[in-house]
């Protein structure tokens, strides 16, 4: 498939703005639904899976900087990747000043579930940060280098880099989180490698086809 030059100067692709707009928006978007853990129900030979909800929006940055690899380049999934911190620091930031520094209405009797829900302390959103960088950055270089890169076996590529991204991942954030606290960790890290393989497997392989022709469709050119 071959990959349009971009000029110095010229117009954004109408796919690498709409798909960078969304990517920042499920950046926050992630971190929010993180809050609750979502039951993927029971399955032959693995049991009950639980999995924390923002896998869900996670799993469409995969999608969408795997989408933008294909598209443009591993350079631009990568900066994508980069661009990725600002809306993710930001909302940290501003979560921060609302929840600590902004007082509640008097009449407003919900500040402690809102900060209980959405009040990460510092040590996770330094793993949370850690982990994206690390995870998006490592499934960019996997989707890009696997069964010779660009225009080849597209949806083997997309499922095998996001299975060991989303493996690296949890094993980060879940170690700098909670290192060091009295809790079965190793057991925690099975069980959401798990239920992120699973859904991974569900999710990516017919999604990043579906974002490469959108791509394509957008940009008015030919698989």
């Amino acid at each position: 498939m071959d990959r349009p030059a971009e000029a110095p100067g010229a117009m954004i692709p109408k796919s690498l703005f709409v798909f960078s707009l969304l990517y920042g928006g499920l950046c926050v978007l992630a971190g929010v639904m993180g809050v609750k853990l979502a039951a993927l129900g029971d399955w032959p030979l693995l049991g009950s899976l639980a999995v924390e909800s923002g896998i869900f929006a996670f799993l469409f940055l995969v999608i969408i900087s795997s989408a933008v690899a294909e598209l443009f380049g591993q350079d631009r999934a990568n900066q994508l990747v980069r661009y990725g911190f600002v809306p993710l620091i930001v909302s940290m930031v501003m979560l921060t000043l609302v929840i600590r520094v902004v007082p509640p209405a008097p009449f407003w009797p919900d500040q402690e579930p809102f900060a209980k829900l959405l009040g990460q302390g510092v040590r996770m959103q330094f793993a949370g940060l850690i982990s994206y960088g690390t995870s998006q950055t490592l499934n960019v270089y996997l989707f890009s280098r696997i069964a010779g890169g660009q225009g080849k076996a597209l949806v083997l590529r997309a499922w095998l880099a996001s299975m060991l991204s989303q493996i690296v991942d949890t094993i980060l954030f879940i170690t700098i989180s909670f290192y060091g606290q009295d809790m079965p960790l190793m057991e925690i890290m099975t069980g959401q490698i798990i239920s992120k393989l699973v859904l991974s497997t569900i999710m990516v392989p017919p999604m990043i086809v579906v974002f490469v022709k959108l791509g394509q469709w957008m940009d008015g050119r030919k698989a």
